[in-house]
């Protein structure tokens, strides 16, 4: 078992900034590749960002060069830094860690909202 838990969500005014986390505990994380994944009211949820248990990284073309994910394995967390926020990123945000023919575990999710 793994237990995902997300913080760091909030409002922020566009063209702001601002870093969510996922602690991970359970089996050891740093076999797991992990997400971010976002959904918005009325919308399917969608894959954000990844990286992989080697360090690999993948975006959603709509929020290249905006945000970075990353991770510590020492800390057992992975991070979303959100820069250039728009109101379009409004959404919660959900962790997400799986690995290869294993079960997939999802967090709580964390509200993000972008507004003047």
């Amino acid at each position: 078992q793994v237990q995902l838990v997300e913080s760091g969500g909030g409002l922020v005014q566009p063209g702001g900034s601002l870093r969510v986390s996922c602690a991970a505990s359970g089996r050891p994380f740093s076999v797991y590749a992990m997400g971010w994944y976002r959904q918005a009211p009325g919308k399917q949820r969608e894959l954000v960002a990844s990286i992989s248990s080697g360090g690999r990284t993948n975006y959603a073309d709509s929020v290249k060069g905006r945000f970075t994910i990353s991770r510590d394995n020492g800390k057992n967390t992975v991070y979303l830094q959100m820069n250039s926020l728009k109101p379009e990123d409004t959404a919660v945000y959900y962790c997400h860690a799986d690995r290869p023919g294993k079960a997939a575990y999802w967090g709580q999710g964390t509200q993000v909202t972008v507004s003047s």
